[in-house]
């Protein structure tokens, strides 16, 4: 099972250290659309809501604060509730 790792509100020092501010910045309105993800995606919520569903599980809700792991092959549904603003980084 693809399971969707969250830490709320890591420390500024944690973020700092991995580079999070140097990453991207993705954008989204309010939407609901499937995603695949072909690599492992790591990312930084500066603002938004969304429900990310992965296939056959349970549902997540991710806000902004939230830092989060998407394992590769992971297949989901994203429900943006509020337009998303978020860093991310592929490895």
């Amino acid at each position: 099972m693809h399971e969707i790792r969250v830490e709320h509100n890591p420390s500024p020092a944690k973020l700092e250290v991995i580079g999070v501010y140097d990453w991207p910045i993705w954008t989204k309105e309010v939407s609901r659309f499937p995603w695949t993800y072909e690599a492992k995606e790591i990312c930084y919520f500066l603002e938004g809501e969304v429900i990310v569903t992965p296939e056959g599980g349970k549902p997540v809700t991710l806000r902004t604060g939230d830092f989060v792991t998407f394992p590769a092959g992971l297949s989901c549904t994203w429900d943006i509730r509020e337009p998303v603003r978020k860093h991310y980084d592929f490895d």
